[in-house]
């Protein structure tokens, strides 16, 4: 059994993962936004799984204090933490930032992600087996080649930033790994499918597959003994494979992941010490 936390679990791709994983009898945390979803998405997958081993936490990615105050929920009641699925996600159509000026889509899907990781990873270090997963999507191929415009203050469209969004989860993951590809902890990225989601609809009106489809390979690599050797890499259908050629771009890479601490407010020195120690 490994204790897995979902972000972005309330619907679509995380609901139908959280129920996968609790149909395969392990102890689940769901997350959303709001008490009320996430109590009935509780409801709903105890009631499908007969699974009583499911928790949920609440916070908004939008706000760097809930993230931390997540984390330490989650610190207070787990001694460890086997998975952590980094699933959230949003596609604005409209450009919008927060009192800083960050932009929203790149702050929830990157950048409340990476701090998530950063302060869980004591916690995942501590399972026999730490997996990250950071799921991405093909629109990453499309994003931009550099960083220069990485707030999108010109030529704004909801698709550019969440197709940037997703190559940043994809830089991210890689400049993880780097990091602490010497532990016990694996990080992948992967693209879940086209899938029929609340997010398709919103930003492109149309459908796709169901998200059983979708879920299929974040469970393959949350639970599979097939990729204990495959980390760093971005997987689709089960598979690894080739990510876009800008994604490899190590200089890129680790822009990201200075401008990421920025942001975020952190000291590198001590995020560094984290992920190498």
């Amino acid at each position: 059994m490994k204790i897995i936390l979902i972000t972005g679990s309330t619907d679509g791709i995380g609901k139908q993962t959280a129920l996968e994983l609790a149909l395969q009898n392990h102890q689940v945390i769901i997350h959303g936004r709001s008490k009320e979803k996430c109590l009935k998405t509780l409801e709903e997958i105890k009631s499908k799984s007969s699974n009583i081993k499911i928790d949920f936490v609440v916070a908004d990615l939008a706000n760097f204090n809930e993230v931390k105050q997540m984390a330490e929920e989650v610190k207070t009641k787990f001694d460890h933490l086997n998975v952590l699925i980094n699933n959230a996600g949003v596609y604005l159509k409209k450009r919008m930032t927060d009192e800083k000026g960050i932009e929203l889509t790149f702050k929830i899907n990157h950048l409340a992600h990476f701090y998530l990781t950063y302060l869980l990873f004591d916690l995942i270090k501590k399972s026999d087996d730490g997996r990250i997963i950071n799921v991405s999507s093909i629109a990453h191929e499309n994003a931009d080649d550099d960083l220069s415009d990485i707030m999108l203050e010109k030529d704004y469209s909801g698709y550019r930033s969440y197709a940037n969004s997703k190559l940043h989860n994809i830089l991210f993951t890689y400049a993880l790994h780097r990091r602490i590809k010497n532990s016990n902890v694996k990080v992948f990225a992967l693209h879940p499918g086209v899938i029929s989601t609340k997010l398709l609809y919103e930003g492109f009106r149309i459908s796709g597959s169901p998200p059983s489809v979708g879920s299929e390979t974040p469970v393959y690599l949350a639970t599979s003994n097939d990729v204990i050797n495959e980390s760093g890499k971005y997987f689709i259908k089960k598979k690894p494979v080739k990510s876009s050629k800008t994604s490899y771009n190590e200089k890129l890479q680790e822009e990201l992941w200075d401008i990421s601490i920025k942001l975020i407010g952190l000291d590198k020195d001590e995020v560094e010490k984290k992920f190498t120690a």
